[in-house]
């Protein structure tokens, strides 16, 4: 029986040279001479900047955030001197500040339960080579999805969830995930994210649900949607925390129904939202494009 090769995404083949490109995180209180100083500092270093984005929640005393890419010529040799050296700049400002590597592909796990359809838009936009991530492993509480899985050649782990078996799934799951994945991304994965793994990939847990809540709590909020006769449902795509389906919201769509539109529609088109809004929300934490504060976030797309 002939090995099965493993699926590489095309934009391995293609993708542009990012070897000596960089982006930094900022976000600190606002005053004058912020992007000066940055700028300033990126320029004695020999680096160019190739985007920039800020945004200040209040000229006077809010929070500002600010997000650049840059490149500099041999990068990854020069990265730790650089962070050292920006230290001095940032304690000047009181930032809290990340730069990372855009070569270096954050590496996902994906959690999924029954539903395929928001795991399959994930898989499509890596295998189109839209999601410039690593996609490191797949686990589930079922067995449905492996051959889906397997036939991208990604590595399906099962681990089943049952009111006896919490503790011992959590400690597998960990044991599969901890400093071995940047992104956990829960694809309709219908079990309860214990505290502790929380605070361990604290804001790099992205969840996906329907955006009747609060209303509609529980079972077939679908139905209950139908029988109140809503005019438009959505998704929400956030960070997890403890509180449960509070966290820090990065991405939201909507779409207009209507009375003509029976149950099995609404989900229908509530699977298609929830597809497209996951996606956007992986997409943008991937290339560095959030920042969080408080519970909101500053998304530069």
């Amino acid at each position: 029986m002939s090995q099965q090769p493993v699926y590489q995404p095309q934009e391995v083949k293609r993708r542009e040279d990012k070897s000596n490109r960089a982006r930094m995180l900022i976000s600190c209180p606002d005053r004058a001479g912020i992007v000066a100083a940055v700028s300033q500092f990126l320029y004695e270093q020999g680096a160019n900047i190739v985007q920039s984005d800020q945004y200040t929640m209040d000229p006077e005393g809010g929070m500002f955030f600010m997000r650049i890419e840059f490149d500099l010529q041999d990068l990854e040799l020069r990265l730790s001197t650089l962070q050292e050296d920006f230290g001095r700049v940032a304690d000047r400002f009181s930032m809290r500040w990340s730069i990372f590597r855009a070569a270096r592909r954050k590496r996902v796990a994906i959690f999924v339960s029954k539903e395929d359809h928001a795991l399959l838009e994930l898989l499509w936009q890596w295998q189109a080579g839209d999601l410039d991530a690593e996609i490191s492993m797949v686990i589930s509480n079922h067995q449905d999805m492996r051959e889906l899985v397997e036939s991208f050649g990604i590595t399906y782990h099962y681990i089943p969830v049952t009111p006896d078996t919490k503790a011992e799934a959590e400690r597998q799951q960990r044991e599969l995930t901890s400093g071995k994945v940047d992104l956990i991304v829960l694809a309709r994965y219908m079990q309860i994210i214990p505290p502790k793994f929380i605070e361990q990939f604290h804001n790099r847990i992205i969840n996906i649900h329907h955006s009747f809540l609060p209303a509609f709590v529980g079972g077939k909020p679908y139905q209950q949607a139908y029988d109140r006769g809503v005019k438009l449902i959505g998704a929400t795509a956030h960070y997890v925390t403890e509180e449960l389906d509070g966290g820090p919201i990065i991405e939201q769509d909507i779409q207009r129904v209507s009375h003509r539109d029976n149950v099995n529609e609404l989900k229908r088109m509530g699977r298609h939202i929830e597809r497209i809004v996951l996606a956007r929300a992986v997409k943008w934490h991937i290339e560095d494009r959030l920042l969080v504060f408080q519970n909101k976030t500053v998304a530069f797309v």
